[in-house]
């Protein structure tokens, strides 16, 4: 069965970084079987209604100001494959979620950053999602685990977001990282290693420094989607971790 992964996309410039994180990301492939389709849920595509991308080719979206000029010129012309677009809607009405098609929506930084670091050759069909951060807790992790079986069809299903993700709190020139976000990583860690959803639906008031790690929920939502999709095995592995910017979280976590 295809692993479920949740990577952190960081910075939009993470693309054309060269560090230890960046090295797994493009090494990737090489310990993981060729999937025949990506799911991919970005932090950076927010509705209320679930939405599913069926582009015939994605375009590229820049959202975001203020970075090199090079990044301005990439793109990732990924293709979708209706089927599976067709097959992630079927899934989720099964599981008494609504979702709509959407064929003009591109792919945003929180995708095709990390997309172009896995498959910088765009070859493999993707259907991009929406994260909707109204839900609860215990509905994303829901919302996951309705897509669970396209795992044994060989589709990778992929949470793009961020566990310590504060724009405010970034410190640009630190080298090192701050307790409090080391010390909220290392909470989940342990509920994610225990699969501990009771406690981690309710990470907001048992976490230490719960609210400076997430002000707002949108990043923190695509690692419940993830490991909501690895519900049948329950194993949570923390692949990588470390830090950018005092406290910007840089996490691979893999469910199997």
């Amino acid at each position: 069965m295809m692993p479920s992964y949740f990577f952190a996309h960081g910075a939009p410039s993470i693309v054309l970084e060269d560090n230890a994180y960046t090295q797994l990301l493009k090494n990737f492939h090489q310990h993981t079987p060729r999937p025949k389709g990506i799911v991919l849920f970005s932090a950076h595509w927010e509705e209320q209604v679930q939405r599913v991308s069926a582009a015939d080719t994605y375009e590229t979206i820049y959202d975001f100001g203020g970075f090199q000029d090079e990044l301005y010129e990439m793109t990732y012309p990924a293709r979708s494959d209706r089927s599976l677009s067709e097959q992630v809607q079927s899934l989720l009405l099964q599981h008494g979620v609504p979702s709509v098609a959407d064929e003009k929506r591109g792919l945003d930084h929180g995708a095709w950053a990390v997309l172009k670091l896995l498959y910088p050759d765009a070859d493999i069909p993707v259907t991009a999602l929406s994260v909707n951060r109204y839900l609860s807790n215990e509905q994303q992790y829901q919302t996951g685990r309705a897509l669970a079986e396209l795992r044994e069809q060989d589709v990778l299903i992929i949470g793009s977001g961020g566990t310590v993700h504060n724009l405010r709190k970034l410190k640009w020139q630190a080298e090192g990282v701050d307790t409090w976000a080391e010390a909220f990583d290392n909470w989940l860690q342990s509920k994610l290693e225990s699969w501990d959803t009771e406690a981690l639906f309710q990470y907001r008031e048992l976490a230490p420094h719960a609210l400076e790690a997430v002000p707002t929920n949108e990043h923190f939502i695509p690692l419940l989607l993830a490991m909501g999709s690895g519900d049948s095995n329950r194993h949570a592995e923390l692949i990588h971790r470390s830090y950018q910017y005092g406290n910007l979280s840089l996490s691979c976590w893999k469910f199997n």
